[in-house]
């Protein structure tokens, strides 16, 4: 039998503003997915909810709902079993309104539904009250969580397939997006800023490793706007330093030139993002043939870092700047001024730079940055004649890319290749097996993939 009047759940999704079908499917969506995470099991988590059922459960057609259903509405609703969720609104107190009657308080006694039921709606309806009062979709814990979210994403991403990364990314980002729409004290908003801007960033990193010039553009620009809107130098700084990156990559090292020495501009209080726009600078001036200048901002990055002060920066990973990344920018220096004594510089960064990488536990290694680490050592190897020096490093990167494949790390793979068949020891059994197993690497290379990078 239908209620006579409205339903419970429809009351209390007006009172939410999730009348709209397309707004509570989000919700319910959300909420599966925190369900699948706290309590399992994990396939919650793609739980959703067809426009046909959110009306029936409004209208009162619907009283036992399924298993997963019914879960997924009850941790919406903490406190309110779905049977009561789905029947008459009266079914539970407070409501119609903030002030509950006398009447209203009575309706639920503990010997009908137990004293735990009752204790746990009481608590819902506090809950409630103190989102209604506070007048915001966004309090300390659902930053908490954003924060803790954004930081995991950021700390697993060099270890991690880019691919399907990007989906959760996408969705994170959706999610902050929504709730800067919606009302919160200015406090919040610019933490919410910051949090936008940093997975917009690695959007834009990950657009990046996968080839994507203009998307990781497009998405570096919004970060970078969302840094100006929060007044924030370490993530602005960030930016401006992936900018470069990108344009350095797109052979175009006098934009890089220009854009790392725009992030400048914007000093962290502490961090590591100073010391990456000296080291972008130097590879660039190393591109441009300027050796003076390149030298001079492998100087300044390391003066950077004696000097470097402890503390928080953004949520550190792919968006740190450790000692062995600077090594590696420094041989690929190197490697453009070329010579003898700069080639001996490189093999030494190179080397120095794989031995910390592979130091890391497994599941921290910087996969993509070890890989082009290697391919400088190999690189640097190559030009004074060490044919099995190079092929171990080779069959190392190809082995990392079979896990993790970046198009920066095939496109080194391809110039190597280049060189491997100028070189003189070209004719030796190392040299042809190496380039037999490159081949082989590079027809299973996607065919979707445009010139692009990594960092």
């Amino acid at each position: 039998m239908e209620p006579s009047g409205p339903t419970l759940f429809q009351t209390l999704i007006n009172q939410r503003g999730w009348q709209d079908y397309q707004v509570f499917k989000r919700r319910y969506e959300q909420a599966a997915k925190q369900l699948a995470e706290l309590e399992g099991p994990p396939s919650i988590s793609t739980a959703t909810i067809e426009k046909r059922q959110f009306f029936r459960y409004a209208h009162g057609e619907v009283r036992t709902p399924q298993t997963v259903a019914r879960r997924v509405l009850e941790f919406m609703f903490p406190g309110i079993p779905a049977a009561r969720l789905l029947g008459p609104a009266q079914s539970l107190p407070g409501t119609s309104s903030l002030h509950p009657t006398a009447e209203q308080r009575d309706a639920v006694e503990p010997s009908e539904y137990g004293l735990e039921d009752v204790v746990m709606a009481a608590a819902g309806e506090s809950a409630r009250f103190a989102a209604r009062a506070e007048s915001s979709n966004v309090g300390p814990h659902t930053l908490e969580q954003l924060e803790a979210d954004i930081r995991r994403i950021v700390v697993s991403y060099p270890n991690r397939p880019v691919g399907p990364l990007i989906l959760e990314v996408r969705s994170l980002r959706d999610r902050a997006f929504e709730l800067l729409e919606g009302r919160q004290p200015p406090r919040y908003t610019c933490d919410l800023y910051v949090g936008a801007g940093v997975l917009c960033g690695v959007l834009a990193n990950a657009s990046f490793d996968l080839g994507r010039y203009d998307a990781a553009e497009t998405q570096a620009r919004t970060a970078f706007l969302l840094g100006e809107l929060a007044g924030h130098n370490g993530l602005r700084s960030w930016v401006r330093g992936l900018q470069a990156v990108i344009a350095y990559w797109g052979g175009r090292p006098a934009d890089a030139v220009r854009l790392a020495e725009a992030g400048s501009a914007f000093t962290p209080e502490s961090g590591t993002a100073q010391i990456r726009l000296e080291s972008i600078k130097a590879r660039a001036y190393g591109q441009l043939n300027r050796g003076g200048d390149a030298l001079a901002a492998l100087v300044a990055a390391d003066r950077l870092r004696e000097r470097l002060v402890d503390g928080d920066e953004l949520p550190g990973g792919m968006m740190a700047f450790p000692v062995e990344k600077q090594l590696f920018y420094a041989s690929s220096t190197h490697l453009w001024l070329a010579g003898t004594q700069h080639l001996g510089d490189a093999e030494a960064r190179a080397d120095e730079a794989v031995e910390m990488f592979q130091a890391a536990p497994p599941e921290q290694q910087r996969l993509g940055e070890m890989s082009l680490a290697r391919m400088d050592l190999a690189m640097a190897r190559l030009g004074r004649g060490d044919i099995d020096g190079t092929a171990t490093q080779i069959h190392a990167v190809i082995g990392v890319s079979a896990r993790r494949r970046t198009e920066s790390v095939d496109r080194r793979i391809g110039q190597f290749s280049r060189q491997l068949a100028l070189h003189p020891g070209a004719g030796s059994p190392t040299a042809i097996g190496l380039r037999e197993v490159i081949m082989a690497h590079q027809e299973h290379t996607p065919a979707q993939l445009p010139p692009g990078g990594s960092q």
